[in-house]
């Protein structure tokens, strides 16, 4: 079991050095995330609301959604994967059968957060929290839920931007006493912040690097010298997907036309290298009729 990737993800993330992780918001994106040689892989709630139904992230995906998704990115990748829970999906029980279906699909770790539903984007105005007891509940319900040791139960709290930070703080160490092997105190807004989250909590820690959102970007050598174990750049791949998108279509509509000297898209050789037709070309003449 040393090469099982929920055994590997740990093992990174103890090593405090600032693990950057993408987000996926669907196959092909985390392909293209473990082709550029990134070690785990992200699966967003708000990229896969955005991208599968088109709206914000309020709320509306599901469990079987989510869980479709993991398990098609499962089997596009083999690199550890973390999955956006959301609040897990209702109360303690709920959560219980959030884990057992994430880990059922290939999920190696899960985000919960201390959100109310409809839960809303972290860095969204809004934002309301349970009770602590409420969250510690469904933090134990999760430890007691997963099958492998080594499925890991990331522990996220948006009490920032509610009650202020130390409360925040405060949250974070009674999950970790609950039994999260990893925390993640959502939306600090300053550097000071960020450092002091690191320094006083004992876990692993997750600090997310929302372009345009309310935590200030810092540079990855900043955040490994404060032992972050994970840092999260969760919708860079979706936001860069927007911006070819816009970048093609735009050309398309100016000149009429596209080919492969374009420099606004990818060619179709290297499209079909990243979905494996090479591979599947191999496998159709392995299994042909002789």
């Amino acid at each position: 079991m040393s090469n099982h990737p929920g055994k590997i993800l740990r093992a990174k993330l103890e090593e405090r050095r600032g693990l950057l992780v993408p987000g996926a918001a669907n196959a092909l994106s985390a392909r293209i995330i473990e082709d550029l040689g990134f070690e785990a892989i992200y699966i967003t709630g708000a990229g896969v609301t955005n991208m599968f139904l088109g709206i914000p992230d309020l709320g509306f995906i599901s469990l079987p959604e989510i869980a479709q998704h993991t398990g098609a990115i499962r089997d596009a990748v083999s690199l550890p994967l973390i999955v956006d829970a959301d609040t897990g999906f209702g109360n303690a029980l709920n959560v219980q059968h959030t884990v057992r279906v994430l880990e059922r699909a290939g999920a190696n770790a899960i985000q919960l957060e201390d959100q109310v539903m409809p839960k809303r984007c972290g860095h969204f105005a809004g934002k309301d929290i349970v009770a602590t007891d409420e969250m510690v509940g469904k933090i134990k319900a999760a430890v007691d839920a997963r099958i492998n040791g080594d499925f890991l139960i990331v522990a996220r709290t948006d009490a920032r931007a509610k009650d202020g930070f130390e409360p925040a703080i405060e949250r974070a160490q009674r999950f970790i006493e609950a039994g999260a092997d990893v925390t993640f105190v959502e939306a600090p807004e300053s550097k000071e912040e960020i450092a002091e989250i690191a320094k006083r909590l004992s876990v692993p820690q997750v600090i997310n690097m929302v372009i345009g959102g309310k935590t200030p970007v810092m540079d990855l050598s900043e955040l490994k010298a404060m032992n972050y174990g994970m840092v999260l750049y969760a919708n860079a791949a979706l936001q860069g997907a927007i911006t070819g998108m816009q970048a093609a279509l735009n050309e398309l509509k100016a000149t009429g036309r596209l080919d492969e000297n374009s420099t606004s898209v990818t060619n179709f050789g290297e499209r079909q290298r990243l979905v494996q037709k090479p591979l599947f070309d191999k496998l159709e003449k392995k299994y042909a009729a002789k």
